[in-house]
């Protein structure tokens, strides 16, 4: 049979001893994962992990077969299938690896028996099985903790044979051996002792002295520790002259925790949480401090290991398990403990079990804080807990470690803002960062608070006093060199990530991938199925979640959990180049489900749809139906993600896809009054579009903002945006888009007092659409011409059109056209005197409208409602419907009409002799309106301020204002007229409070 070398490059022999070359590296990497455990069965999973690290192909499973049989075929090997894996048997003379461990095995077993010569006969064969580094030439992530167990077990092997050669008294032949090792290994400490023993009783008492005084420098330099209990031990009995072999000197106390930081900065409160938890009278506490990588989890663990080092009188033992890189194997980590606790090498076991059990049995009764650093798994950590009351064990880990039972866990996340800044005073300097306090702040949200990026941005201002925070901010805004910034010496936030992300599953990898190129959102759990698309989703969650690399952020308000990557775990998948097919999937689900939510609103942005296409939804229909049953909800609690990724979706080339999304949103955001959300949207549409070269995205994003800048009462500049943006529809052929802004800019045009030019604007806009009819567009225009009629006096023509819209509003059924519309005809009647059935229309308007949720609509309205009360001497209804009004328009942005409700409601503070009060107010509305260029508003402000100044006996004042009101009034305006007449009204006193308020506030609804 092949013969096969591990311990070194992968090499195969046939039965003849020739050198076989195999083809192929997944042939070779196929059979180094099934060497480095031969005997063993290796999972299928572990196998495909390691031959495809990124992502397996589909017929993985009969490529896997495949390789196994030409494997089988080439060597002449049996490997054996078993459900779940591949097992090769072979001989320990056919395998170096076994001949290793069978050689050390006997020679232990010799050594505990007395038989030092005959131990040293083995020990030398199993180490002359090794050729260099274990698979010095395989490149597989999986067998590099493999790799690092074997090359640290040739160590320890060697230091069982010098301690069995020096037990036959060959200590003058082995101090070169030994100098040599030390050289190549400078942090052993025991063969550092087995060393110092064989030069003392060789007569070198001075050089063993000195080899004491270097490792112990080593190890404070590398390490931050001092030498352990049988390093010590030996020293002493150098010094003291005698024989310094094996001895009972108590190793008791014991401190092998590292030096605390002098800089350690902020968690207060989680030392507090640690260290409750570790004194607690608890029969053996075990608490896990897990987070993400460069949380400071090691850190804050040795704060705290120091912090109760007096109620652990016995000591306090630290173990590295390095848990992201090369997980120890807890044999060898019981091994290093028993030394540290006085056990000499051949008093060590060689079970696992049996070392476990040494170790529980040299902690018994005792008081000891057991710190294990950077653990891997639960299965890495359980041999290593002690067994009895009394000591207490804090396990640091990137992973939450879920299946150790009974260990309280308290997750670690980045600073505060507060602590972070602190941070980065201590290192930069207080004077540097106060100096440049927002930069300091900006420099912070990029490392994204993480300890780790703090210290590095911190150390690289430290170490550059000349380097403004501006520019150090300035290149970590940039996403795509951050991490190459994070980086100083031999610290980079990109390793630390990289450890964990290497660990993971393919199919959580490629789920960080997807997530991360979705940019900085909270991620509902629907959103992250569809990215992964896999059955083993919800596992491949969990995996992340507890990797600390996916952080749970609770439950939303339609029942699905949320997560979020943490700013630089996002900007390192990025780097990974994820598979962007699954994130435009994910697009078209979103587009699907706005589309589902909006269909359930009423669309009341005065602009067309843009027309829904056929779009991809995974969803189950159950799921559609339960995400978007309230609509408002969905869209509350996806909207800061929406507004987030609407950029980059254009971004990315998907262009119908954005613009739809950004549509479904938009009607949403204006139903809300969420207008600065709406705006900068479209204002970044806007940008990209021009960019690409889209016009017809560009003209649309405009005519949006045409219509954000008209609803801050800004007409003059919307007038401006409306002509431009139509002109530009025009010659895009989009006729049906630029009627609907010529209605718009029919509508500013009489806020501006041009009503005659409105009409003539509205009569083009009903032209336009006679192309392609469309009955909202059409009721739209014939709103507005009303507007424009009743500010020309054409009162007839004015009810009759409202008449007329509200015969076809009705027909149709809908709501909110009928609410508007009857708002409307209640409004045109009022100027006609009918007061009474003007109540009755605007009474069922606001009825209408209170059961559909249309705020913006429901406000103007109730205004309506409050003029019409009014004139019909019912103060408080008019006030009380003024007042909801005032309070709805605040609450939407909606200035103009927040405006002329408070002048409303000062118009009533007159009454009740509280006109300085409204002077106040009507003074900040009225220039307020000017600078709209609304003149109506400004007429009919100017005509209440006169009021308010008689009533104060500033007959001056009042005089000025009237006269400014008639240079600027429209004689033929019947709604400005009828509007003064109905507020003067209200300024006439009833000898009573109508609103409680403050002087100098604006009035508000009262309870």
């Amino acid at each position: 049979m092949a013969s096969f070398g591990v311990l070194g490059p992968l090499t195969v022999s046939d039965p003849e001893g020739r050198f076989v070359r195999l083809r192929g590296e997944r042939q070779r990497t196929l059979l180094a994962m099934l060497l480095a455990r031969a005997g063993e069965f290796v999972p299928v999973d572990s196998l495909v992990e390691a031959l495809w690290p990124d992502v397996p192909p589909k017929s993985y499973a009969s490529n896997l077969h495949t390789y196994v049989s030409r494997l089988r075929e080439r060597l002449g090997v049996p490997i054996e299938h078993a459900p779940g894996g591949y097992r090769l048997r072979a001989d320990d003379a056919e395998v170096d690896l076994l001949t290793f461990e069978a050689e050390a095995a006997r020679g232990r077993r010799a050594a505990q028996a007395g038989e030092h010569a005959a131990a040293a006969a083995h020990l030398r064969v199993a180490l002359a099985q090794w050729r260099g580094p274990a698979l010095a030439d395989v490149h597989v992530p999986s067998l590099t903790p493999v790799a690092a167990r074997l090359d640290g077990e040739r160590l320890t092997v060697f230091e069982d044979l010098a301690e069995a050669g020096l037990a036959t008294g060959g200590h003058a032949e082995l101090v070169a051996e030994l100098e040599q090792f030390l050289a190549a290994n400078p942090l052993r400490e025991r063969a550092a002792a087995l060393l110092m023993l064989a030069l003392q009783r060789s007569g070198r008492q001075a050089e063993a002295l000195a080899v004491h005084g270097r490792i112990r420098a080593a190890l404070a330099d590398e390490l931050g520790v001092d030498p352990g209990a049988e390093l010590r031990r030996v020293h002493e009995a150098v010094l003291r002259g005698d024989d310094a072999g094996p001895g009972t000197a108590s190793p008791w106390p014991i401190c092998q925790l590292p030096a605390d930081l002098a800089d350690f900065s902020g968690r207060e409160e989680q030392v507090r949480v640690l260290a409750d938890s570790l004194t607690t009278e608890a029969a053996m506490p075990v608490t896990v401090l897990s987070g993400e990588p460069g949380a400071g989890k090691s850190t804050l663990a040795v704060r705290v290991g120091h912090h109760v080092r007096g109620r652990f009188p016995d000591g306090q033992l630290f173990v590295q398990l390095s848990g992201a890189w090369q997980p120890r194997d807890p044999a060898d980590v019981l091994a290093d403990l028993l030394r540290a606790l006085g056990v000499s090498g051949p008093a060590i076991p060689d079970d696992p079990h049996a070392r476990a059990a040494a170790y529980r049995g040299r902690l018994t009764d005792r008081k000891v804080l057991v710190v294990l650093d950077d653990a891997a798994s639960a299965e890495q950590v359980r041999p290593l807990l002690p067994g009895t009351p009394g000591c207490a064990v804090l396990v640091t880990s990137r992973r939450r470690l879920s299946a150790l039972d009974g260990a309280r866990r308290v997750p670690l996340g980045p600073f505060d803002d507060h602590e972070a800044a602190a941070l980065l005073s201590h290192l930069a300097g207080p004077d540097r960062v106060g100096g440049e306090p927002d930069d300091a702040a900006r420099i912070a949200a990029a490392c994204g608070n993480l300890p780790l990026a703090l210290r590095i941005a911190g150390t690289r201002l430290a170490i550059r006093p000349n380097l403004r925070l501006r520019t150090l901010a300035d290149r970590l805004d940039d996403e795509r060199n951050r991490l190459d910034e994070l980086s100083v010496s031999d610290r980079q936030v990109r390793t630390s990530i990289a450890l964990s992300f290497e660990a993971l599953t393919p199919l959580a990898r490629e789920g960080v991938r997807a997530l991360a190129l979705c940019g900085d959102i909270e991620a509902p759990a629907w959103a992250i199925a569809v990215l992964i698309d896999d059955p083993g989703a919800d596992g491949a969650v969990e995996e992340l979640v507890e990797a600390s690399l996916l952080a749970p952020v609770g439950v939303d308000a339609t029942g699905e959990p949320r997560f979020r990557l943490h700013d630089l775990v996002r900007v390192f998948a990025r780097e990974q180049h994820g598979d962007t097919t699954k994130v435009h999937t994910l697009v078209h689900v979103t587009v699907a489900l706005a589309e589902a939510a909006t269909r359930q609103l009423p669309w009341t942005v005065p602009l067309p749809r843009w027309p829904f296409g056929a779009s991809e939804d995974s969803l189950a229909g159950e799921t559609v139906a339960r995400l978007v049953d309230d609509p408002h909800t969905w869209f509350a609690t996806e909207r800061a993600n929406l507004v987030t990724v609407i950029g980059a979706i254009f971004r990315n080339g998907w262009h119908g896809e954005a613009v739809l999304l950004l549509e479904r949103l938009s009607g949403y955001l204006w139903l809300h009054g969420q207008y600065a959300d709406m705006r900068a949207c479209h204002e970044n549409l806007l940008r990209l579009a021009r960019k690409a070269g889209v016009p017809k995205v560009a003209a649309w994003a405009e005519a949006n903002l045409a219509v954000l800048v008209h609803a801050r009462g800004e007409h003059e500049e919307a007038e401006r945006r409306y002509r431009a943006c139509a002109s530009a529809l025009l010659e895009l052929g989009e006729r049906h888009t630029a009627a609907w802004v010529a209605a718009n800019l029919a509508r500013c045009l009489v806020g501006l007092g041009r009503p005659g030019e409105s009409l003539e604007v509205a009569d083009h806009a009903l032209a336009l659409l006679r192309e392609q009819p469309d009955e909202a567009a059409t009721q739209h225009v014939e709103q507005i011409r009303t507007e424009a009629f009743n500010r020309l006096g054409r009162l007839g023509d004015s009810v009759r059109v409202n008449r007329n819209a509200l015969v076809a509003a009705r027909h149709s059924g809908a709501p909110v056209p009928i609410a508007q519309a009857l708002g409307g005809l209640a409004w045109s009647l009022t100027l006609a005197g009918e007061l009474a059935t003007a109540r009755e229309l605007a009474t069922e308007s606001v009825e209408l409208l209170r059961a559909v949720s249309v705020r913006s609509s429901l406000a103007r309205s109730l205004r309506t409602l409050g003029a019409i009360n009014a004139g019909l001497g019912k103060r408080d209804e008019a006030v009380a419907a003024y007042t909801e009004a005032h309070d709805l328009a605040r609450a939407l942005n909606e200035r103009p009409r927040e405006l002329s409700c408070a002048r409303a409601l000062a118009a009533g503070l007159i009454g009740e002799d509280r006109a300085p009060e409204a002077i106040e107010l009507l003074n900040t509305g009225l220039a307020e309106f000017r600078s709209m260029g609304s003149v109506a508003s400004t007429v009919v402000s100017l005509r209440v301020l006169a009021t308010a100044y008689d009533a104060v006996g500033q007959p001056t004042s009042a005089e000025a204002a009237r006269a400014e009101a008639d240079l600027l009034t429209d004689p033929r305006d019947a709604s400005a007229a009828t509007l003064v007449a109905l507020l003067m009204k209200l300024t006439r006193g009833t000898g009573r409070a109508v609103v409680a308020g403050t002087p100098g506030v604006t009035p508000s609804r009262q309870a």
